[in-house]
Formats: structure tokens, C-alpha cells, sequence
């Protein structure tokens, strides 16, 4: 069973903003905790995230609310392909094909979206925007669809990592310089691991101090 977090506070460590998205889903194969639960937690995400000024987000914020049954929609659209680009990056990462149905799935988004796009200067240096009379509800996800085609085109897709925990499945560029990053974040996954390994330690100890 999924359990929802109220005002999530994202965690930013994936090292893109594709793999961050992703991770909007946490510990997938223990008991997954979901972020993305209303468009308001779309539009947090994409702020948090630096991709989104607050006028953009107020301007969707009160699209979303003249539509919710349009919010709704995008919000369902949203799940599934952030679970797409999780299976084609989640492949990758371990060395395997990504489905062209995942794949697919990701360029309708993108399609869509640089339909859209404009790049616009902004304090010395360019960005990409939308159209000026594009109000869509659908830029976050053009977004986030946006950086998953650069990382697929770039040179950096095997340094895609899924974390060393049983359960968390997060996914991450590993920006280490002998690529031996392990963990989606040491004070979370990292130390986890570290304490089961104490744990473990201790109770063979023990076991032998018993046997003997």
C-alpha cells in the first residue's frame, strides 16, 4: 500500500533534474512513500528545483485551480511517465535495453513540450521558456521531459547509478572520480546500510561468544 506526505520537501540528489523527478517516488520495493499526490506537489517540485519562478507557479497554481479536473489529469499523466523514465533510466543503469514503449512514452511528452519552447535570455544568460500565450498545466512535465532527452543524448549515461539499498531503488548520476558512489545520499541509504552492517556484525559475535 502507497502512504502520501503532506507538503513534501524534495530531495534534490539525484544530480538531474530527470533523476530527481524520478525519485519523487521513495523506497519502491519496501513500502513506497508517493510525493506527487496533487498538482500543487508538481508545481513544489519544479520550485524547489529552480526550474519554475514563483509568477509561473502562481500563474498554474491558479489554472489548476479554475481546472482540477484538468490538474487531475496531468497529475495521472505525470505518474506515468515519471514510472517510464524510471524503467528506461533503471535499465541503463543496469546495463540493460530500455523498452521502446518507455521510450515512447517519454517523447510524447517532449514532443509536445518543444512545441511549445522558446529560449529567452534572462540575467545575462538563456533558458527555456514556453510560448507567451502557453498556460498549460503540462510545463512541468515538458520539463522534466526536456533534461531526460538531454541526459539520454549526452555522454554521461554510464554514470546513472540505482542505489545500493534493498528497498530505495533511487536513481543518481554518480559524479564521483572513481565512479564508486554507492548511495543516493550517505546520511540516509548510506548510514542505513552502515547499521545493518554493525547490527549483523554484533549478533555473530555474539553468537560465537555463546557458542564457544
Amino acid at each position: 500500500m502507497v502512504t502520501t506526505e503532506p507538503a513534501p520537501e524534495f530531495d534534490l540528489s539525484g544530480g538531474d533534474l530527470c533523476l530527481d523527478f524520478i525519485n519523487t517516488l521513495a523506497d519502491r520495493t519496501g513500502t513506497p512513500r508517493e510525493s506527487l499526490t496533487a498538482y500543487a506537489d508538481l508545481l513544489e517540485f519544479a520550485r524547489q528545483a529552480g526550474r519554475m519562478p514563483e509568477p509561473e507557479v502562481g500563474e498554474l497554481a491558479a489554472e489548476a485551480a479554475a481546472d482540477p479536473a484538468g490538474a487531475s489529469r496531468v497529475m495521472v499523466r505525470a505518474v506515468r511517465t515519471r514510472e517510464a523514465m524510471y524503467r528506461v533510466f533503471g535499465a541503463i543503469a543496469r546495463g540493460e535495453e530500455p523498452e521502446d514503449a518507455d521510450l515512447e512514452a517519454l517523447n510524447a511528452v517532449l514532443v509536445e513540450g518543444l512545441a511549445k519552447a522558446r529560449l529567452v535570455r534572462q540575467d545575462g544568460s538563456y533558458r527555456w521558456s514556453w510560448a507567451g500565450d502557453c498556460s498549460c498545466l503540462e510545463r512541468p512535465l515538458w520539463q522534466v521531459a526536456h533534461s531526460a532527452a538531454d541526459l539520454l543524448a549526452s555522454g554521461r549515461l554510464d554514470r546513472v547509478r540505482v542505489c545500493d539499498s534493498a528497498t530505495c531503488e533511487w536513481l543518481f548520476l554518480d559524479e564521483s572520480r572513481n565512479r564508486s558512489r554507492r548511495w543516493c545520499d550517505m546520511a540516509t541509504c548510506g548510514n542505513r546500510a552502515k547499521a545493518r552492517r554493525h547490527y549483523e556484525r554484533q549478533k555473530t559475535a555474539l553468537q560465537v561468544r555463546e557458542s564457544g
